[in-house]
């Protein structure tokens, strides 16, 4: 069957890649897979609508070159610096063991030296694109082992751009001057990087400036200079890939890196549809059977001992089992590097179509299987975790908890997660005089804690042996501020395992997971992305506005919102005064969403109320000082409260008398937040509830204040 013309051709092919694309997204699969399953579906194997013509490969060579452009403008140093020695350590070891290793299997299985060679090269980078996209969807990107592997990531980059300039300079020889024209590659190498090294100091930065009043033109010239880079490259005889990466390189110090990174992402991946779809339609399926048993073996050399050598390699640097489990399996898959590599040495005659279409195999495949893999890291440790105690040093030394001068007292909460999330519900229960312990998988997460001042520990909800470590017994609060249902559904079972006896609370993203944590037995859950809905919303919801709409002139209007220890919150307006007491008025509060216009005396505000005052700017400003709340000394011990039960005998005084008259709240302090009643129990009793002899009275107030309350009761008098 022949499609006749280019463009029709052209538009099957993309019509099928969305089909089959939105297949391999229900599956969880990368869309690289899907396009090498349409090039086998539309190559010669298949239906025969795909032809090899200049312009797919015009277009596949696009996608290439912007593929490592932004693979360069990504390249960021300090995440090699921040992650330490470690990553390069890592990093070097793998690439040296996994090739290593993979040169002796494919010596094994009876390929030449040179066939070795690719083959061991293929099986040795991971790939970049699959690795950051699943993690950052795990919102793992910035846990300890996604730093490592993006770490080693780097390294790999590195190290396939050299591979690219040596085989160039391989292919590239002639026979009996392979050393000069080496040679001849390295120094024109050494003078193309010093000319970019230039452009990057002198050159780029004002450019790019004058460019960015129009984000369009930034990103047509990044685009221009990445073909330009790489085709001057190619002139040089240093493959336009080496050329594309440079390119990307010498943007990466500017401003400019992440916008131009974002917009290309979409185009780089659209063009390298075509180079995937073009590899799956050379790929050759007619394998042998003793050489489908040469893929197998590769595909679980890759799958399996690659991420074994990467756990290994980190176990003898002190990393915990955990960290090196979840690193090396991020690790198992072979790179989108490696296809370019074989294609590469396939152009030289290197290698031939049967081992390029084995490479591509075994990408396709481990990339398939290893995705799946990352998606569930978690839970296969959790699994496997009985028999990994090998992987780790008998003290993981590099995990160990941080010197936050934690003593082990007593806490009133401790913090699971401290991202941004969970940093900023530390930072309010440490305003409101509650002592945290903090708990977090990041060590610079625990490190910048520590510097802080927050008692901290390094540790993960997912190991019992964090909270095997931890008082549980003298804690009355667990909350969780970490992501997913897995670490929340996990710390959960292992708290009720301990048979912790506090209050639990999670943090949900959506109304499933919220509903599956209080079946769980959750007693909280909070849900960020709905809260901060809600505020948005009410903050759309204003009365200042509707207040300046209709008043007949000009008017000083002030917005306060009472926050959490404000002196007003749970005052009664008339109790408050506000007025008399600075001279402003309020004329609004806005609650949940509603306006309450010129609320009475007997309006009760609370906390999160957002008040609209009016008056001058004086006035104004005193009653900002009155309802924003005073910071506590910081040698003073805060204030707390206590509930307890006051008992009245029969023929005191207070038989008889209601709520609103006792007064109390205004005389000793102490409000009457239930009443025991014989058998009944009211609940929040109205200001004229009369009380009977034998009420016992349940009240809330400051310390002390339920003992005077008890001394002030009128006896009752016997005899006359």
């Amino acid at each position: 069957m022949q499609v006749d013309g280019i463009f029709l051709e052209t538009a099957v092919v993309l019509a099928a890649s969305a089909a089959v694309g939105a297949v391999s997204h229900k599956l969880r699969q990368p869309l690289i897979v899907a396009f090498i399953a349409v090039g086998v579906l539309m190559g010669p194997l298949g239906l025969n609508l795909w032809q090899a013509d200049p312009q797919h490969e015009l277009l596949a060579t696009l996608g290439i070159a912007l593929l490592l452009f932004v693979v360069g403008l990504k390249l960021d140093v300090n995440l090699i610096r921040s992650t330490g020695p470690a990553a390069l350590a890592i990093g070097s070891g793998q690439i040296a063991l996994t090739f290593g290793f993979g040169y002796l299997l494919a010596q094994g299985l009876g390929f030449a030296s040179l066939q070795a060679f690719y083959l061991a090269a293929a099986l040795t980078f991971s790939s970049t694109v699959i690795i950051v996209k699943l993690l950052s969807d795990k919102r793992e990107i910035d846990a300890l082992h996604g730093k490592i592997d993006l770490g080693v990531l780097i390294v790999q980059d590195l190290a396939v751009i050299l591979a690219m300039i040596a085989l160039t300079a391989w292919g590239s020889g002639s026979e009996g001057g392979l050393m000069r024209d080496g040679l001849l590659v390295l120094f024109k190498g050494g003078a193309f990087i010093g000319l970019t090294a230039l452009l990057m100091r002198y050159v780029l930065p004002g450019l790019l400036a004058r460019l960015s009043n129009s984000q369009e033109l930034l990103v047509l010239f990044a685009i221009a200079y990445a073909a330009l880079w790489s085709a001057l490259s190619q002139q040089l005889k240093l493959s336009l890939e080496v050329g594309a990466f440079m390119a990307g390189i010498s943007l990466a110090s500017t401003s400019f890196r992440e916008i131009l990174a974002a917009r290309l992402v979409t185009l780089r991946d659209f063009l390298l549809l075509f180079f995937f779809i073009s590899l799956g339609s050379h790929l050759e399926l007619n394998f042998t059977g003793r050489q489908l048993l040469m893929v197998l073996a590769l595909t679980v050399f890759v799958l399996l001992v690659k991420p074994l050598l990467v756990a290994g390699i980190m176990g003898g640097m002190g990393y915990s089992k955990r960290t090196g489990f979840l690193a090396g399996v991020s690790l198992g898959q072979i790179s989108e590097f490696s296809l370019i590599l074989g294609a590469l040495g396939l152009q030289f005659g290197h290698i031939d179509t049967n081992i390029m279409g084995m490479i591509t195999l075994v990408g396709v495949v481990t990339i398939g299987v290893s995705s799946y893999l990352i998606l569930d890291s978690g839970r296969i440790y959790e699994r496997l975790a009985p028999v990994l105690g090998w992987m780790q040093r008998r003290h993981p030394y590099r995990e160990a908890i941080a010197d936050s001068g934690d003593t082990g007292a007593p806490v009133d909460v401790i913090l699971f997660g401290l991202g941004n999330f969970g940093s900023h519900i530390a930072k309010n229960l440490l305003a409101r005089g509650k002592t945290l312990l903090g708990v977090d998988f990041n060590p610079e997460v625990v490190r910048k804690a520590a510097s802080q001042g927050l008692r901290v520990r390094y540790g993960d909800a997912g190991d019992a042996h964090t909270l095997d470590h931890l008082s549980l017994d003298q804690v009355p609060w667990v909350v969780s501020a970490m992501p997913g249902a897995g670490p929340n559904m996990t710390l959960l079972e292992g708290l009720r395992e301990r048979n912790f006896r506090g209050k639990v609370v999670l943090t949900a993203q959506n109304a499933e997971q919220e509903e599956a944590f209080r079946e769980a037995g959750a007693d909280r859950v909070l849900w960020p992305n709905l809260d901060a809905a809600e505020q948005a919303v009410d903050l759309l919801t204003t009365a200042r506005e509707a207040i300046f709409d209709q008043a007949p002139w000009p008017m000083t209007l002030e917005e306060i919102r009472l926050r959490p220890g404000s002196p007003a919150g749970g005052k009664r307006l008339g109790e408050l005064a506000l007025r008399s007491r600075t001279g402003a008025t309020l004329v609004a509060v806005d609650r949940s969403g509603q306006s309450h216009f010129d609320p009475d005396a007997d309006f009760m505000l609370l906390p999160g109320d957002r008040l609209v005052l009016l008056g001058s700017h004086d006035s104004l400003a005193q009653a900002g000082e009155l309802l924003t709340p005073r910071p506590e000394p910081e040698s003073g011990e805060q204030e707390g409260f206590q509930i307890g039960e006051v008992r009245f005998p029969e023929g005191s005084g207070w038989v008889g008398r209601t709520l609103a008259a006792l007064d109390l709240r205004q005389r000793i302090g102490l409000s009457v937040i239930g009443i025991r009643r014989g058998d009944q129990r009211i609940v929040s009793p109205l200001p004229d509830t009369v009380l009977e002899a034998g009420d016992v009275l349940v009240v809330l107030g400051r310390p002390g204040a339920i003992e005077a309350c008890r001394t002030c009761i009128p006896q009752p008098s016997f005899g006359h």
